[in-house]
């Protein structure tokens, strides 16, 4: 008789699988070297060696705060792998109830290890005297570790801020990188010189410090000329920008200049040689909040001023008539009386008309300007479908560039990467194509050349694969074999004027199809092509580097338009 295995019935081997095995989670802020990882591990191993527990799998989350779970991804993809079946282990252990997390509102904590429990996963806390039983006692002293470790996060924010707020008063730098123009020096206890700090560098000693310092000649020459043309000239933020960007300067980043950076400049008083902190806050992990003016430390930075404190104060004097606070309802309200006297309102009427704000302003407060005209009783005349639909055509984007990154994975042996917005694919960390989704624009006469318009965004090399929506810009455009039609352009296209010329010269020096980019001019595009043959222009002419390969014949991609679905092979 051959050997028979019994398995009672209601039985799961994929579960017994997983007995006695457990996961540690271990984690380490800036707090006291008995929480170090290494310490948290070998009491936890002790812990499973006691109890018989194997430990199978890590998750670690290092320098991260406890009073969030987001920039946590060590218990993020704990909590991940628990809750879609991929855990093999029965068990998780944590050093303490604080490891597990300091969350202000001990349910938030208590609800994450719901999650576990719920998919069969024991918490356990090794290094607490209690046993989490879920009995009557193990609730009760849970849940007031849970209150204390959040108590305890609570009275050290009190005690760190009111070190800082003293340390600033001394005229020491506290707080985030300094701004255009300034250096950071460390100083040792006896005022000693030590070293310049670099953007993402702090000292690493309590008893140092951190003081302000000029930074080049033409540095504080460029600061002078932005209170110059900003007191004197009454430029704008705009032509002030504009101005150091057509000169070739740029800001403390290395990056070209924008417009909010110009009255950040001009409201920084460390250029009059002060320090000031505490005009905004993140108590514990929450919301940025501006602060009263009467909450801010000042001190004296003991660096000579860059910026005549005359000049200075002329120039807090127009930030202030610039700037006007008034309540939503008055804000409504003077919208309501310029639709009546304009008849219509747009971004450019709004942004004209004194005593408005300004259309950023409508965008904070009430979420967009469509809902502030929809509290108006003002529905704009403007087709603006295309803003209702970008996360589906985000997911478009996304949903091709991973097809053809598994095109370019299976037929070259390559190794592409998606790139962190999802609509590129990028080889040996250079980006080789980019989706992006562009708009049919309205033609003016029948002798017109169709254009179709994308935003580029800040993509700056690679190719451009752009996929052209129909005439009414609510689906993609298919070509009568039923698969999309692409656009293909170079990123990097030899006409630097391009988007100075009017658009009848760009028609009769371009023949056929145009795209125009926010931020690229004018594009000629190349049609019809479809994905395959945008897959081989890739490969022939972009990745010529890494190896010829002719996929024709060989390719064959589904293309899904809105329920609609066909293939298209090479």
């Amino acid at each position: 008789m051959g050997n028979w295995l019994v398995v009672p019935k209601g039985t799961s081997l994929a579960r017994r699988t997983r007995t006695r095995r457990a996961a540690q989670y271990v984690r380490m802020s800036r707090e006291l070297q008995r929480y170090s990882i290494k310490n948290q591990m070998a009491a936890i191993a002790a812990y499973a060696e006691t109890n018989d527990l194997t430990i199978v799998r890590t998750y670690a989350d290092e320098g991260r705060s406890g009073l969030r779970i987001k920039g946590r991804p060590g218990l993020i993809e704990l909590i991940e792998d628990v809750q879609s079946g991929q855990a093999d282990f029965d068990h998780i252990l944590v050093y303490d109830v604080s490891r597990w997390g300091r969350f202000q509102d001990v349910d938030e904590s208590a609800y994450y290890e719901f999650l576990c429990k719920r998919s069969g996963v024991q918490v356990e806390y090794c290094a607490e005297l209690f046993k989490n039983d879920g009995s009557f006692v193990s609730g009760i002293a849970k849940n007031l570790k849970r209150g204390m470790a959040a108590e305890w996060s609570r009275e050290l924010s009190v005690k760190v801020h009111a070190g800082h707020c003293r340390v600033a008063s001394l005229g020491y730098r506290v707080g985030a990188p300094v701004g255009y123009g300034l250096r950071r020096l460390m100083v040792d206890e006896s005022e000693h010189p030590k070293a310049f700090l670099a953007k993402g560098q702090f000292k690493a000693l309590q008893s140092d410090r951190v003081r302000l310092q000029h930074g080049s000649a033409e540095e504080a020459a460029v600061i002078r000329s932005i209170f110059d043309q900003f007191v004197n000239g009454r430029r704008s933020y705009s032509d002030i920008r504009r101005h150091l960007n057509d000169a070739g300067i740029a800001n403390h980043n290395g990056r070209p200049w924008t417009d909010g950076m110009i009255p950040t400049i001009l409201a920084n008083e460390n250029y009059i040689g002060k320090t000031v902190y505490n005009r905004t806050s993140r108590r514990l992990g929450q919301k940025l909040v501006k602060n009263p003016d009467h909450t801010w430390v000042r001190g004296a930075a003991q660096i000579e001023p860059i910026v005549d404190p005359g000049i200075f104060a002329r120039a807090q004097k127009l930030l202030a008539e610039r700037r006007v606070e008034i309540p939503e309802n008055e804000m409504l309200l003077r919208l309501r009386l310029t639709l009546r006297r304009r008849g219509k309102l747009n971004s450019r009427i709004i942004n004209m008309t004194l005593g408005l704000n300004h259309v950023s302003a409508y965008v904070k407060h009430f979420g967009s300007l469509r809902k502030a005209y929809a509290l108006i009783g003002y529905e704009s005349p403007r087709d603006c479908d295309w803003i209702d639909t970008r996360e589906f055509w985000a997911a478009e984007q996304a949903r091709h560039a991973t097809e053809l990154a598994g095109v370019l994975r299976n037929d070259l042996g390559l190794r592409p990467e998606l790139a962190p917005d999802g609509i590129g694919v990028d080889v040996e960390g250079r980006r080789v194509v980019s989706f992006l989704v562009a708009r049919r624009l309205a033609r003016r006469g029948e002798d017109h050349a169709a254009q179709w318009k994308a935003y580029r965004r800040q993509i700056s090399s690679g190719l451009l694969a752009v996929m052209r929506l129909d005439a009414a810009n609510r689906d993609l455009w298919v070509a009568e074999q039923g698969s999309v039609e692409y656009g293909t352009a170079p990123v990097d296209h030899p006409d630097q004027q391009a988007s100075r010329v009017s658009r009848k010269a760009l028609e009769t020096r371009y023949e056929g199809v145009m795209l125009w980019t926010k931020h690229g001019g004018v594009r000629p595009l190349h049609e019809p092509q479809h994905f395959r043959e945008v897959v081989e222009i890739i490969i022939d002419g972009q990745l010529g580097q890494f190896g010829q390969a002719n996929l024709r014949g060989r390719i064959v991609c589904s293309i899904f338009v809105r329920g609609r679905s066909s293939e298209s092979s090479g």
